[in-house]
């Protein structure tokens, strides 16, 4: 795994970020997900997509939505999934930024999520084997998740 720079290049002291790299997760459903949780709260967040992986709300899909079907309980939209895997990683990443805050000195209870990015990870080649001799390729794809959030009054 390549070390790699944050994307947006910021020093301040009220901001705290978090970083992970080549999650195992879809990159489509990731960026749907920071698209979803920037401008929330830290708390907001959690107790939201906690809720994903319980099956009980689901995630807006706003630029993913080909043949994706209603889901009741959407707020000024209407297509939507639960990605609860990606969004088991995502608590992940939160809870580690809360904790990043939390050791630079912020309350975590103001927490607001001021800059949320996902990306495609590396893809990883592997071969799915068929009738006859014959393979077919098959990738297992990653996504490049990072969170900055600073306090508010």
């Amino acid at each position: 795994m390549a070390r790699t720079n944050y994307s947006l290049k910021m020093e301040a002291e009220q901001i705290a970020r978090a970083k992970a790299n080549e999650l195992p997760i879809s990159p489509k459903h990731a960026i749907e997900i920071t698209r979803f949780i920037k401008g929330k709260t830290t708390k907001e967040a959690i107790a939201y997509l906690e809720d994903v992986v319980a099956l009980k709300k689901a995630i807006p899909f706003k630029r993913f939505n080909r043949n994706v079907a209603h889901k009741r309980g959407l707020d000024k939209w209407d297509a939507g999934r639960y990605p609860v895997k990606a969004s088991s990683e995502f608590l992940k990443v939160l809870r580690s930024v809360e904790k990043n805050a939390e050791y630079i000195g912020l309350d975590t209870e103001k927490l607001e999520i001021f800059f949320a990015t996902s990306n495609r990870g590396r893809r990883q080649r592997g071969i799915f084997p068929r009738a006859m001799g014959r393979a077919t390729a098959k990738f297992a794809e990653s996504a490049n998740v990072e969170i900055m959030v600073r306090e508010v009054e």
